[in-house]
């Protein structure tokens, strides 16, 4: 099972055809293209937007929002049916995991990305329609839904990250990343010999080649090869002029160019992936493009965090809840029936999962193993809940605390755990002096395993014969 389509605009059309896309004109991108942008994926299974005909620029460059706003756009980014549930849908991203082999790109000499080619002076980013995304934010953000390209120095290795850049001039983009990301650590090995870092970013691309940049892939994985590897066929990619470094030969824009150690300006402040103005505005180093490629009528991928969950996370909790359950396997936890990373926790905060209890410590063990994975790099909350529970369903969720959970007995606090620049509860103190420190907790909101068979009946019945009832009657629930 593979995507079937080969670039962002072939995936526009299949979304056309399942009646998803939506477009708008006249727009600004002051003050419309922002407002426009954080309602959409407040919406439940909202459509997919194309802003063009933006005041003050060129027809035809274009904006797109709320990619991943549905459940059935997700589907088809995936190459699953687009009639999947939750459940379905969840399943099908396991199995897709189980069996993924990595597939290496293929260098091409050409393709729609060289369309317009402008090297040097001729280098202009304010052509493209860059939104104020937030009305607090320092200013217009031209990577949101992007990928940055970077290469390790010492082993090749090449990373497709997802940070942000900010658009200072026509030549200069920002080139911030968190503590935790790859792309940081490529960095910071150039700048530490004295050498530029060598850098692309990819600002149009298809949703799955975005999906590789935003997920957890393990260190020394290409995302390209991994996404080779889901799509069941070679990325094909150009080699930069400039910097060496492979680009997509189908994305809509990229930039080549070159970040300098000691140069720095003040980047920021962005709204975050957990809905606050945390890391607020600091000195940060920045991309010089030397070179930029665009196809006729480019398209902007636009992904500005949201208060949670935005469009990003609506894709990425069904990624992270497939990818810790296999985690959770692979650490040898018996009976783990059903995990969810919720996207309103920014797919980290909130967790879920559910077991079939086995032995004494069972659930504990479950829970401490989820802080051990590599996917849930930051955490707060863990919910270990009965196989009974239904992990998606927030008021099943609070159910199971609620008559499951004692606040004497049934809470694990992890101290002093690891945090980091966007966490809204570092301290001013603390962040200044670099302590990035918070506490996480394990919630055992499971039956006592000691008398579990003897806990009280509940009033409902078990989730599959709910299901079905739903199916017989369907015509009484709508």
């Amino acid at each position: 099972m593979g995507t079937e389509y080969r670039d962002l605009r072939e995936w526009l059309s299949k979304v056309e055809e399942i009646g998803e896309l939506r477009r708008g004109k006249s727009l600004t991108v002051e003050e419309d293209a922002g407002r426009v942008a954080e309602i959409l994926p407040a919406l439940e299974n909202g459509p997919a937007v194309i802003l063009d005909e933006l005041v003050g620029y060129e027809p035809g460059y274009r904006i797109l929002l709320n990619l991943f706003g549905s459940t059935r756009r997700i589907a088809l980014s995936f190459g699953f049916p687009i009639d999947s549930d939750r459940k379905s849908l969840l399943q099908h991203f396991e199995k897709k995991l189980e069996k993924i082999e990595l597939i290496k790109p293929a260098y091409v000499e050409t393709g729609p990305i060289l369309e317009n080619r402008l090297v040097g002076d001729d280098v202009n980013l304010d052509r493209f329609p860059v939104p104020l995304w937030h009305k607090h934010d320092g200013g217009p953000y031209i990577g949101t839904g992007c990928a940055v390209v970077t290469q390790d120095p010492d082993d090749g290795w090449v990373n497709l990250g997802t940070y942000r850049n900010q658009l200072f001039d026509k030549k200069t983009v920002g080139f911030y990343i968190t503590s935790a990301g790859q792309g940081r650590v490529h960095r910071e090995k150039y700048f530490s010999r004295g050498k530029p870092c060598p850098v692309a970013v990819v600002f149009g691309m298809d949703p799955l080649l975005f999906t590789g940049g935003m997920t957890d892939i393990p260190p020394g994985i290409c995302e390209y090869d991994w996404v080779g590897g889901w799509q069941g066929r070679p990325v094909q990619v150009i080699k930069g002029p400039v910097t060496g470094l492979p680009v997509p030969a189908n994305a809509e824009i990229v930039i080549e160019g070159f970040s300098y150690p000691g140069k720095n300006r003040l980047e920021g402040p962005f709204g975050e992936s957990r809905g606050y103005y945390a890391s607020g505005a600091s000195e940060a180093p920045y991309i010089e493009a030397q070179a930029l490629y665009f196809r006729n009528e480019p398209i902007l991928l636009g992904m500005p965090s949201q208060k949670p969950p935005y469009d990003a996370d609506k894709a990425r909790q069904y990624m992270k809840s497939a990818l810790l359950k296999q985690q959770l396997k692979q650490f040898g936890i018996p009976g783990i029936t059903d995990v969810w990373c919720y996207g309103e926790g920014s797919c980290r905060l909130f967790v879920v999962v559910a077991i079939k209890q086995q032995y004494p410590g069972h659930s504990r063990q479950a829970g401490h193993a989820v802080y051990a994975s590599r996917v849930i790099t930051y955490g707060r909350y863990v919910i270990v809940v009965d196989d009974d529970i239904d992990v998606a369903d927030i008021k099943d969720v609070l159910w199971a605390i609620t008559t499951r959970s004692s606040p004497a007995t049934s809470v694990d606090i992890i101290h002093k755990a690891r945090s980091f620049q966007l966490d809204p509860l570092i301290s001013p103190e603390d962040r200044a002096a670099g302590r990035y420190y918070d506490s996480r907790a394990i919630i055992d909101a499971t039956k006592p395993f000691e008398w579990k068979d003897q806990f009280p009946l509940p009033v409902q019945t078990d989730q599959e014969y709910r299901r079905e009832t739903r199916k017989k009657f369907d015509y009484l629930f709508k």
